[in-house]
């Protein structure tokens, strides 16, 4: 497949947006449950701040994707049927529950709706992150599906590409959280960062996992089965069109296979080895740090949704194969 650039940063951006929000409002659980100490200076409205506009750069981006934009609103029509019709209803109804939630932080009108048992305050950000929390899984969900449910793409039809795309984001939401709480002296970093290096290192097994698993995979078409004629000595002498088509530039790449092995290495190294020495070594003090992390980890999480369209390998290509 030949990746569409909109859509990886759709998909990257959203991501982080999405494990960003995670990140802070799960630690804000964590205080209710005197699991962590209250933050010394709570930013969390800040941060789903942040949250929100991550996620309306990921939507802007998918525009450019669309041949007719002004049409963008019929996608959700078939929300019965289409993984991407739920995900154009989850995504502004996830941006709209962080930015209520981030408006109560931020706005003074933060206030205990009621308590849950005898001393667990529920507040009204507290229902507004919740449902948030809920749109945001279900966001996860609906973006992986796009590409898991593919029966005809065996290097995503699998329970691995939904699993990946969760990790990931939320490892790169964790590790903008341990950035934003060092800048903003939240008091919180050691638990981002903490969950940061969990997430990354699981991230990496299971990318890794997906690696292994699409090398092994063989495809099932062969001549025969691309053209529905089953004699045994059919050979082709052309490439199945006279010029280019929409099926030649949308499912099929001439790179090499030096390139992919480089843009493999690369983004191993730059979204998982790197940011998790950086993390490693950071302390409170080094914002620097966690800084360079975040930006190097989206930098590798650029060039590893790349390798994910690419890896992909469309049955047709079997007819539209190149002739030496």
């Amino acid at each position: 497949m030949k990746p569409a650039i909109s859509v990886i940063l759709l998909t990257t951006l959203i991501g982080a947006g999405q494990g960003l929000f995670l990140a802070f409002y799960s630690a804000d659980w964590f205080v209710l449950l005197s699991i962590l100490a209250p933050a010394q200076n709570d930013i969390s409205g800040h941060a789903a701040g942040v949250s929100f506009m991550l996620l309306a750069a990921g939507l802007l981006a998918s525009f450019f994707h669309l041949g007719h934009p002004e049409r963008a609103w019929r996608a959700a029509a078939m929300w019965r049927t289409s993984w991407l019709s739920r995900e154009v209803i989850a995504l502004p109804l996830a941006m709209a529950l962080i930015l209520g939630y981030a408006l109560v932080k931020l706005g003074g009108i933060e206030r205990e709706m009621f308590k849950l048992g005898d001393a667990i305050p529920i507040s009204l950000a507290t229902l507004f992150g919740f449902g948030a929390v809920l749109a945001v899984c279900a966001l996860f969900v609906c973006t992986a599906m796009i590409y898991a449910r593919l029966k005809f793409l065996r290097q995503w039809h699998s329970p691995l590409t939904v699993l990946n795309l969760l990790l990931l984001g939320c490892a790169s939401g964790f590790t903008l959280a341990s950035a934003i709480a060092a800048f903003g002296d939240d008091g919180r970093l050691s638990y981002f960062s903490g969950m940061a290096i969990f997430l990354t290192a699981s991230a990496m097994l299971f990318r890794y996992a997906s690696l292994v698993r699409n090398r092994r995979l063989r495809s099932p078409s062969t001549l025969q089965s691309a053209i529905g004629i089953h004699h045994p000595t059919i050979r082709q002498i052309a490439q199945g069109a006279m010029g280019g088509s929409f099926n030649t530039r949308a499912f099929m790449h001439d790179y090499g296979i030096s390139v992919l092995r480089l843009i493999r290495r690369g983004f191993l190294l730059f979204a998982f080895v790197i940011p998790l020495l950086l993390l490693s070594l950071g302390d409170p003090g080094a914002l620097t740090m966690y800084v360079a992390a975040f930006v190097l980890q989206y930098l590798g999480l650029l060039a590893e949704r790349w390798y994910f369209f690419i890896e992909a390998e469309h049955p047709q290509n079997v007819y539209y194969q190149m002739i030496s």
